[in-house]
C-alpha cells in the first residue's frame, strides 16, 4: 500500500469515528432529566467499562460543561 493510501484510509477511519461519536451524542442528548440519567447509568452499570466506556466518558463530558 502507497503511503498516501495508507494516509487516505487513516483519515477516513477517523471521520468514520467522528462521524459514530457524534451520532451517539446525539442519541445521548436525548436523556435529559435526571430520572432519565439514571435509568441511563443503570443500563450501562450492567455491562463490563469496557464496552460503556465511550458513552460514560460523553456523559461525563456533558455533566461537566
Amino acid at each position: 500500500m502507497s503511503t498516501w493510501a495508507g494516509i487516505h484510509d487513516r483519515f477516513r477511519d477517523a471521520r468514520v469515528a467522528y462521524d459514530a461519536r457524534r451520532q451517539l451524542e446525539r442519541e445521548i442528548a436525548g436523556y435529559t432529566t435526571q430520572s432519565d440519567l439514571n435509568d441511563l447509568h443503570a443500563i450501562l452499570d450492567r455491562y463490563p467499562d469496557r464496552d460503556t466506556a465511550r458513552i460514560r466518558r460523553i456523559l461525563a463530558a456533558r455533566q461537566a460543561a
